[in-house]
């Protein structure tokens, strides 16, 4: 009986350690969730889209994915520009280390500047279409896909002073509805749970039942 109330308390304690020493993440993804659009641009709720960060070699893979019927916008309440991150790990980090991989058209570069547009907090840089006209006329699907040269994926996870951590503008091309034809910034403040992690939590909770369920039967 001792035996296996040790061999069980080892796994229990195995498993909480794999959670504490697992690596540090190498993809992480966020959901844009956070309505900042004037009368909302969809209902209480929405996903609006995801951001993705995923660590390949010495730079970061980044994709911004918007949900169907929302598309990138150009207004001044995100600065004009259609995707806003920080990298407070490296705040000299030049516009031209961004490379734009999609979309080809409309032309997007990475831009550098101070951005506070509409409340969302402070932001050194950004995805910007610099000959995209103003509001929903010039508003495209994407995604936006682009990497960043010698960095890291948590140099850009880090919210600011507001919570945020990324901020795009937004248009919901719909025609009726909530936030239908409305512009403006949504956010991102959390990751969502990663695989490992959730696995890890899992099995901890599994032994953790099983040695308590023996206990119990014995």
């Amino acid at each position: 009986m001792k035996g296996i109330r040790r061999l069980t308390l080892a796994l229990v304690v195995l498993a909480a350690g794999l959670i504490v020493a697992a690596p540090a993440a190498q993809a992480i993804t966020f959901n844009l969730t956070s309505d900042h659009c004037t009368n909302l641009c969809g209902p209480l709720g929405t996903i609006f889209g995801t951001v993705t960060l995923v660590q390949d070699g010495s730079q970061v893979d980044f994709t911004v994915t918007l949900s169907r019927g929302f598309e990138f916008a150009k207004t001044g309440a995100v600065d004009d520009q259609a995707f806003k991150f920080n990298d407070f790990a490296n705040p000299g980090l030049l516009a031209t280390a961004i490379h734009l991989t999609a979309p080809a058209t409309p032309l997007l570069i990475g831009d550098k500047g101070a951005f506070n547009g509409d409340g969302t907090g402070d932001f050194g840089f950004g995805i910007i279409c610099p000959a995209c006209a103003g509001g929903a006329s010039d508003a495209f699907p994407g995604p936006i896909k682009f990497f960043v040269d010698n960095s890291l994926v948590s140099d850009f996870t880090t919210a600011n002073a507001a919570g945020n951590v990324f901020v795009v503008d937004i248009y919901n091309s719909a025609t009726t509805g909530v936030g239908a034809g409305n512009t403006g910034p949504i956010d991102a403040s959390t990751p969502v749970a990663e695989p490992s992690s959730l696995f890890f939590a899992g099995a901890a909770m599994v032994l953790a039942g099983m040695l308590g369920r023996r206990w119990k039967l014995r």
